[in-house]
């Protein structure tokens, strides 16, 4: 059976596999900017939290990433990634006028070619977006935590990722 997410109880297919706990995470290409881009395997080797959202234009999803900007200060042990499919400019634009700190929390976009969505089965083909996911990586890159939030208008379990984050981090 398609994996499925909804929105507003719509249902939409996913690209991609499951992935779980205990997986390697895999390798996807993504922009820091428009010109400049990096990879997930080329992350510090540290815990990584991946925050992944459908478009940072939107309520929850601007939510979400100011949370884990505000929980990146507290867990300086921990990279914090948010990934969309947002244009790098779009990224930037939001950051700024949300008081982002980018040297705490890193924004990527998947919009050139949606490998990281098709990597982590995060990747909603019919809409072009990200599903709303959350993954914590160790510093081996083996994943730690995973979540595809079911409904992509609700928010994911925080504690539970910032839990295992801390514990990882030490």
């Amino acid at each position: 059976m398609a994996r499925t997410v909804t929105l507003k109880g719509k249902p939409l297919p996913l690209e991609g596999p499951q992935l779980k706990v205990g997986d390697k995470a895999p390798d996807a290409r993504l922009k820091k900017s428009l010109v400049e881009s990096t990879s997930i395997h080329e992350t510090p080797a540290k815990t990584r939290i991946f925050s992944v959202v459908p478009s940072l234009d939107t309520p929850v999803c601007a939510m979400q990433t100011k949370r884990f900007n505000e929980e990146a200060a507290k867990l300086t042990n921990v990279e914090f990634y948010t990934i969309s499919c947002d244009l790098p400019t779009a990224q930037a634009r939001f950051c700024g006028a949300e008081k982002i700190n980018p040297e705490r929390l890193h924004v990527l976009s998947d919009h050139a070619g949606t490998s990281f969505g098709k990597a982590f089965g995060t990747l909603v083909p019919d809409l072009r977006v990200l599903c709303r996911a959350v993954f914590v990586l160790d510093k081996a890159g083996t994943i730690q935590y995973a979540e595809y939030v079911p409904e992509i208008a609700e928010h994911p379990n925080y504690d539970a990722v910032l839990a295992c984050a801390a514990k990882l981090a030490g």
